[in-house]
């Protein structure tokens, strides 16, 4: 996430303000601009400025909206389904989850990718179906464009008892979503020349899924999987390989970009007795760096996450990042790296300024 200004007095503002604390400058996040700017106008507000707490203006010419016909921003547009106006308690989780989505769609827009609002009639695009369990069976996953995400994930007890009985080391909202678009870009990223890349280090993605499901509940991660993998999760099946890999890519750059906004550098410690490694990494430069090659990223990530998670245990709290890195997945991240990269020119992206 980037460092914001507010545009009249320059005092820090972030992402989600609706105003600066200084001046009581009202203000928006504009989509096209990739930054907060002062709004004089209430009707440039998302229709869910209200319900889900959303700071972000409409486009130009907004062409999406609500059910009641209000024009909703460029984030809000991509919710497919949500819960019903007089559902409170599902409300509440909403707007949670709206605001991590609101995180997402900024930093694909930030590398350069533009989710378009999917098309019914064509099935192009995606669309988001944000639904209450309370209600109805809700599973959390992907298909053919659609992320649908149980919003018991935005409750912080649901989800830490969830996370504890998975044995996972690591759950957000945020994390959902980011995995679950993993799904879907590995259909608009990989195509046919990059499909042969893919398989030899994420296996067939078109393998019998419930097989692959139900095993991995059965017998669990093979022994020996955090050789080649980055999650006990990723084993499941050669598509969660590849989404689990694309959500610890966005984790790394998301983290990088924040700590580059921050000018957080790290200079130390200071190597022990014949190590010869400096445990120094620069975000900055990292972040301005222009290659398809990964090792820079990485170089620049392992040493940041050692000093981030000593911080996070100083405080009595886990590892920010706790997860290791091995050559194959580090491999893994390079192919998600370079597709990226090309994402602009094939999906017609809006590059950050």
């Amino acid at each position: 996430m980037d460092t914001f200004s507010c545009p009249n007095c320059g005092q820090l503002v972030f992402f989600a303000n609706t105003a600066c604390l200084r001046c009581a400058t009202t203000l928006g996040f504009d989509a096209d601009r990739l930054t907060l700017v002062a709004v004089d106008d209430p009707t440039r507000r998302c229709a869910n400025h209200v319900i889900a707490a959303c700071n972000w203006l409409l486009d130009d010419r907004p062409t999406h909206t609500d059910g009641h016909g209000a024009p909703l921003c460029r984030s809000c547009a991509l919710t497919r389904t949500r819960p019903a106006d007089g559902d409170a308690d599902a409300l509440e989780l909403f707007a949670i989850a709206e605001q991590a989505k609101r995180r997402l769609v900024f930093q694909l827009l930030s590398l350069g990718i533009f989710l378009q609002p999917r098309d019914a009639s064509t099935g192009v695009g995606v669309a988001f179906d944000l639904l209450a369990s309370t209600t109805q069976s809700v599973i959390t996953g992907h298909a053919a464009g659609v992320i649908t995400l149980d919003l018991a994930e935005s409750d912080a007890v649901h989800r830490e008892k969830v996370r504890t009985k998975l044995s996972e080391p690591y759950r957000t909202v945020l994390g959902h979503f980011r995995h679950e678009i993993g799904h879907y870009l590995f259909t608009v990223l990989v195509d046919d020349a990059m499909l042969g890349e893919a398989q030899a280090r994420f296996g067939d993605e078109t393998a019998d899924y419930q097989a692959a499901l139900d095993r991995h509940y059965r017998d669990g991660a093979p022994a020996g999987w955090a050789d080649e993998h980055v999650s006990e999760y990723a084993t499941m099946h050669p598509a969660e390989d590849f989404a689990e890999t694309v959500a610890h890519y966005l984790h790394i750059r998301g983290v990088l970009q924040s700590a580059a906004a921050f000018r957080l550098r790290v200079d130390g410690p200071e190597p022990v007795a014949g190590d010869t490694d400096v445990l120094a990494a620069d975000p900055v430069g990292v972040a301005l760096d222009d290659t398809d090659d990964i090792e820079p990223l990485i170089a620049t990530w392992l040493p940041l996450s050692y000093a981030l998670n000593a911080v996070n245990r100083s405080m009595g709290e886990a590892d920010l990042y706790p997860f290791v890195l091995p050559p194959p997945v580090i491999d893994k991240l390079g192919f998600v790296h370079r597709i990226v990269r090309r994402a602009t020119a094939r999906l017609g992206a809006v590059p950050a300024p």
